[in-house]
């Protein structure tokens, strides 16, 4: 007896093969049917209201909006400082002598700041009050000029 030279995998092939036809002509079907051809000019406006939306409808105010270049603001507006006294007052939390660096809990912004053993004026040791000012440095704000306070 003879074999069949149809396989499993070549029936499998075949299989999708048809799917792929008769879902490409359901999609080509829906198109035309779906078509914009033959619509009027008014169906295929769009039209931008006062707000820069885009809508189907036609906006009934066509008077324009009176912008003066005053109002435009282009850019970010300049930042006002915290506060007027540069100087701020805190507490060492954490300081490393073998690395050389340390925390700083400023009282006045609620927050840790790093800094270096470079910037210090005396030899520092944790719960230290000290007074200091505060730069940007690479990585966030650094304390420079330390000063203990009395």
């Amino acid at each position: 007896m003879a074999r069949s030279n149809e396989t499993f995998n070549k029936k499998e092939k075949e299989k999708k093969r048809l799917k792929k036809q008769l879902e490409k002509k359901e999609k080509t079907a829906e198109r035309k049917n779906n078509s914009s051809k033959g619509k009027s000019l008014e169906d295929m406006m769009a039209y931008i209201d006062e707000n820069g939306n885009i809508t189907t409808t036609r906006p009934t105010n066509n008077v324009p909006k009176v912008i003066s270049a005053k109002d435009i603001v282009i850019g970010v507006p300049r930042q006002t400082a915290e506060e007027d006294e540069p100087l701020k007052k805190g507490e060492i939390i954490f300081f490393n002598s073998s690395k050389g660096y340390g925390f700083i809990k400023s009282l006045t912004m609620d927050e840790n700041i790093f800094f270096h053993v470079n910037n210090l004026e005396f030899q520092a040791k944790e719960h230290d009050k000290v007074t200091f000012l505060v730069e940007k440095g690479p990585k966030g704000l650094t304390a420079v000029n330390i000063v203990k306070a009395d």
